[in-house]
């Protein structure tokens, strides 16, 4: 509601409308009715995801068939009472942008919110009146870096978007054309700066709207970026890289000293072994959860990334309002020794996975992506990048190529499991190569897809065209009119 107030053309109710025929009923996918079926012990636990999502419940199969009609009246219900409230600000002479504004007001401060927090409370949760009457949502400035020339854009450290921008800073300083496409010494380097930045990101990345302040400055600048590549080891993979410390390259001191003497991947794998051997399998599972992606641009020169997410199946819903919570939660950190500026607090936004992007060239649009995949976000988007700047593919080349995946930071979701020196690649990559990397100490599992899924947009400024690409990973299309 706040992009179309902000920066739309259309109504609150025409941009409803499709979801609306899909919450009146359709006919349900078969990604969807899997992970249903799959996760309905969880979903019994509350009683209005068992009534949503289980309407076989009894037999053997309870989650709804493949093909059949998945209807959500309630999930209707809230959405025609947004529309409800936009069409009256409008016939009392609002404007469109304060007329979506009322609709805003409705579900944050009204009868909405109050069914919102109601069932909630009803189910455990902790949300107040109070709490979504204070929520906020920023327009905000990105950050960015330059790689080779082009301008990279990512949103700032509540999410992880600025990772990518490190390993480019990092990347920057080596011939990776030279080194080949998934050699074994490009999938190495690859593999040891993304230890050294999900490392940053892992301690110093959280809510910037609350402190302390993380040291953002420090951890872009090109100088740290240098410094942390002289801490690669070159031979062999790495198993504990840690947080390094950007305060110096921002003209300040480091307040968190003892925290990083303390901060140990390999402490942390055993203490998590020891916790709970059994959720240890489900890392993978982890990393692929939930996320979608969406790239557009017209011929007004408007072009969007974003990567919406949260409420994944199973999700609590929140009872009359038919809305799904975020689990997004589950993403902070107890005790500061972990990461200080993630700490879970009143008021806070967990630092979350999503991470879209954009890359301008001389100032114009060159490139928006972005990808489904929790922690495999900024892998995935990275190598996408360098496939098109570095080895020269198009963009559906790019999306289609095949990427390598590292487990090696703190997973963002469950327990914070950690797999120092699991390599994921592509069944494509020679025997040779992953006899090399085995030797270099990474335990190797194979896929026969490793892409993605990634969605993006080229511009091409010599033709005046766009070109669009995305993977063959999953119920990824593109659409043109």
């Amino acid at each position: 509601m706040t992009m179309l107030a902000e920066f739309g053309t259309m109504s609150l109710k025409q941009v409803l409308e499709p979801s609306l025929q899909m919450a009146e009923g359709y006919p349900m996918e078969e990604d969807t009715v899997d992970r249903i079926e799959n996760r309905k012990d969880r979903l019994k636990l509350w009683p209005y995801s068992k009534a949503l999502f289980l309407p076989h419940l009894g037999e053997e199969h309870e989650a709804p068939q493949v093909g059949e009609m998945f209807r959500q009246p309630q999930l209707r219900q809230t959405l025609l009472k947004l529309v409800e409230a936009e069409q009256q600000a409008l016939a009392d002479g609002r404007s469109r942008k304060e007329a979506i504004y009322a609709a805003y007001d409705r579900f944050y401060r009204g009868d909405i919110a109050q069914e919102l927090v109601r069932s909630t409370q009803e189910q455990g949760g902790l949300f107040t009146l109070e709490d979504l009457d204070r929520w906020k949502c920023y327009i905000e400035d990105p950050v960015k870096t330059t790689y080779k020339g082009i301008e990279v854009y990512k949103l700032t450290c509540w999410v992880q978007g600025p990772v990518m921008l490190q390993m480019l800073n990092m990347l920057e300083q080596i011939d990776l054309k030279k080194m080949g496409y998934n050699s074994a010494n490009y999938i190495h380097t690859l593999y040891q700066v993304m230890n050294h930045c999900y490392a940053d990101r892992d301690f110093y990345y959280g809510d910037p709207y609350v402190p302390p302040e993380e040291p953002l400055q420090g951890l872009l600048s090109k100088e740290y970026a240098r410094s942390r590549m002289g801490q690669i080891n070159w031979n062999v993979n790495e198993p504990d890289v840690r947080p390094g410390d950007p305060y110096p390259f921002q003209g300040g001191s480091n307040p968190y000293l003892e925290h990083l003497k303390l901060w140990s991947n390999l402490t942390e794998v055993e203490k998590q072994r020891q916790k709970s051997p059994e959720a240890w399998e489900e890392l993978e599972e982890s990393f692929w959860t939930g996320t979608t992606s969406i790239q557009a641009a017209d011929k007004e020169g408007w072009v969007v990334s974003v990567t919406p997410s949260g409420a994944w199946i199973p999700p609590v819903i929140a009872g009359k309002t038919g809305i799904a919570l975020s689990q997004r939660a589950q993403s902070f950190v107890l005790h500061p020794e972990e990461n200080p500026f993630n700490v879970v607090r009143p008021g806070q936004r967990p630092r979350a996975t999503l991470t879209p992007g954009m890359a301008l060239k001389e100032g114009r649009p060159y490139l928006s992506f972005a990808v489904q995949g929790g922690d495999t976000q900024d892998q995935n988007l990275l190598q996408f990048f360098l496939n098109m700047v570095e080895f020269g593919m198009n963009v559906q080349e790019a999306c289609e190529a095949a990427n390598i995946t590292s487990y090696q930071m703190r997973s963002s979701f469950g327990l914070h499991k950690v797999e120092p020196g699991r390599l994921t690649l592509h069944e494509s990559v020679p025997e040779a190569v992953r006899a090399v990397l085995e030797d270099m100490g990474y335990t190797i599992s194979v896929r026969a897809k490793t892409s993605g899924p990634i969605n993006a947009v080229f511009f091409d400024r010599e033709h005046g065209t766009f070109w669009g690409g995305s993977s063959n990973y999953g119920d990824d299309y593109g659409i043109v009119w």
